[in-house]
């Protein structure tokens, strides 16, 4: 089966050279779609090197216009038969695919989470307290929300068939896009398998890009998906 990695990027200069880097590396069918998303950093340059790399597709958008729609042009380039997501920094080992892909793979699951906080992670693999507390508070929600037992909504590492993804109709802008993601797939009846990964998380003096606003933006989704028909 191939899988269609989705790396949206937005202001990644540092990392996202060193990033797809590891990703080419792994030994498994793939595809990369990369989604420069408006950066005004030299993000564009740094991707100059993977332009025209079989096997890579380099999209630059011409504005800002947020992780959620730079998701959504990943998926509609995709053609793997699995499809996923990798953000541009270095907070998640891609090699944890091999794994991950392995339930799928074996007809075993349709959508697989790679969580965070399936097992209880180390002190430095937490993050700060507040967003801990916050991913934790989003996951329960969730769970309460959609009868499905979940550690971590907001992990990028979402993998699930193409045939699942033709089913959602995802909508988000911005960060929401990961429980708008998580609701759609338990409302349309897809139980989804949770399998750990590392994690190594950054500051938002290292350029983390989300804030307390968007924990607000995502409870609003859930309870919004909840609501609808």
């Amino acid at each position: 089966m191939r899988l269609s990695i989705i790396i949206p990027c937005y202001n990644e200069a540092a990392t996202v050279g060193a990033l797809v880097d590891r990703v080419r590396e792994l030994d498994i069918d793939k595809e990369l779609i990369i989604v420069n998303d408006g950066s005004t950093d030299g993000s564009r340059e740094a991707l100059r090197r993977f332009e025209n790399l079989p096997g890579v597709t380099v999209h630059h958008s011409l504005v800002n216009l947020g992780k959620g729609a730079s998701v959504r042009i990943g998926f509609s380039l995709a053609k793997g038969d699995i499809v996923t997501i990798q953000d541009a920094d270095l907070e998640l080992d891609p090699s944890e695919f091999l794994r991950l892909i392995e339930p799928i793979e074996r007809g075993e699951a349709d959508v697989v989470f790679g969580s965070r906080f399936l097992q209880a992670p180390p002190p430095g693999q937490r993050g700060n307290l507040a967003f801990y507390a916050a991913n934790r508070g989003l996951s329960m929600l969730a769970t309460v929300l959609y009868g499905q037992k979940l550690t971590d909504i907001e992990t990028c590492y979402k993998l699930m068939r193409r045939e699942v993804l033709g089913k959602l109709n995802l909508k988000a802008a911005r960060f929401e896009l990961e429980p708008e993601l998580t609701a759609q797939l338990c409302k349309r009846g897809f139980k989804i398998l949770e399998l750990p990964i590392g994690y190594r998380p950054r500051t938002s003096a290292e350029g983390k890009k989300l804030s307390w606003k968007d924990g607000f933006g995502a409870v609003y989704k859930l309870i919004d998906e909840r609501l609808k028909a």
